[in-house]
């Protein structure tokens, strides 16, 4: 008996942390990865830990506030820091570092978009 592994497709922003869809225990992996993405306080509501779809909504809604926070931190760091008082060589240190920020936020973005997708496909509902 000649045995066909069908594998998904796995996009470049697929989290190392999430084991690949279809695989053993993927589904959990997946779960695990989302709730760290997540204010703990909602990573324990009942509703998100039985349904990894539902919680992939909530991440990608957190995800995406965050991105919006940083961009607004980015674009307006050099009107509002002087004014706090920050010397110039801090206020360019925070700008490397908001921008920074938005680019990885904006990869997490992506990959939580993979996951919720493959979730989905997956018919993980539970």
């Amino acid at each position: 008996m000649i045995m066909t592994l069908t594998t998904t497709r796995i996009s470049p922003d697929w989290p190392c942390q999430v084991k690949n869809p279809g695989s053993y225990d993927w589904e959990r992996s997946a779960a695990k990865w989302l709730r760290e993405l997540v204010p703990a306080r909602y990573a324990s509501y009942p509703a998100l830990l039985r349904h990894p779809v539902l919680l992939a909504r909530h991440a990608q809604l957190q995800v995406q506030q965050e991105v919006r926070v940083a961009r607004t931190a980015l674009q307006t760091a050099r009107a509002d820091l002087p004014r706090l008082g920050m010397p110039e060589s801090v206020i360019e240190h925070t700008i490397k570092l908001y921008a920074a920020e938005v680019m990885q936020l904006q990869h997490i973005a992506r990959s939580v978009r993979a996951v919720t997708q493959a979730l989905v496909e997956h018919g993980t509902t539970r």
